[in-house]
């Protein structure tokens, strides 16, 4: 049997899934959308979501083109969301390009959705610090051994310089490498998006004004 063929062979199209949770309306949340977010992630914890805090970033990349990965999301407060990567790698490169990012966190088996548009900047070397100083240890090692979306000539090659750091340290403290540190998204948009019954689901939409947090509902 062919694999293409039987693939080709697929229909998705009837696929259907009736969303039968309970809505959201503009009284029945919070005013400032970090605090709405904050419930919505206690409540994805709570059903056992695996990765709860992974989300999409999205930013344009120096060939002009969208460019979507996931990070993991390891702050939230007042100031917005805060993640950590590598500072050489090719989404660092985007942000320099334009601040102008998304992010997107897809909780499905609660059918909920929340898109974040913000601006995007270097965190403070004291939550870099602090974050990597409570990471597991090999993964402070993979953050100096890995020259993060390199070309590469093969596993080897990175296993090689996993080894060297290694012995590099032996049992001293790791300290955090220049090229690895936070990133804080400060939102000017967060939408919440609830499936309903009839694909008539809820979008509530925080815009930010002079004027503070403004509240819309979108249609679906």
């Amino acid at each position: 049997m062919n694999i293409r063929e039987t693939i080709a062979e697929v229909d998705i199209s009837e696929r259907r899934k009736e969303y039968e949770e309970a809505g959201i309306d503009a009284s029945s949340v919070f005013v400032d959308p970090i605090d709405q977010f904050k419930v919505w992630y206690v409540d994805a914890q709570e059903a056992q979501i695996s990765e709860p805090d992974a989300a999409v970033i999205g930013s344009v990349n120096e060939e002009g083109f969208p460019s979507s990965r996931f990070v993991l999301v390891r702050k939230v407060d007042a100031d917005g969301f805060v993640f950590f990567t590598n500072y050489r790698s090719d989404k660092a490169t985007s942000f320099s390009l334009s601040p102008k990012v998304s992010l997107t966190f897809g909780w499905l088996p609660l059918h909920r959705q929340v898109r974040v548009h913000g601006l995007v900047k270097i965190a403070t070397e004291t939550e870099s610090d602090e974050y990597f100083a409570q990471r597991p240890r090999g993964h402070q090692i993979g953050a100096w051994a890995s020259p993060q979306g390199q070309v590469i000539p093969d596993r080897q090659t990175l296993v090689d310089r996993y080894e060297e750091i290694l012995e590099r340290f032996g049992d001293d403290p790791i300290p955090r490498p220049d090229h690895w540190g936070g990133y804080r998204i400060r939102p000017t948009m967060i939408e919440f998006w609830q499936g309903r019954p009839d694909r008539l689901h809820d979008r509530l939409r925080y815009i930010w004004s002079d004027e503070g947090w403004l509240i819309e509902r979108l249609a679906p």
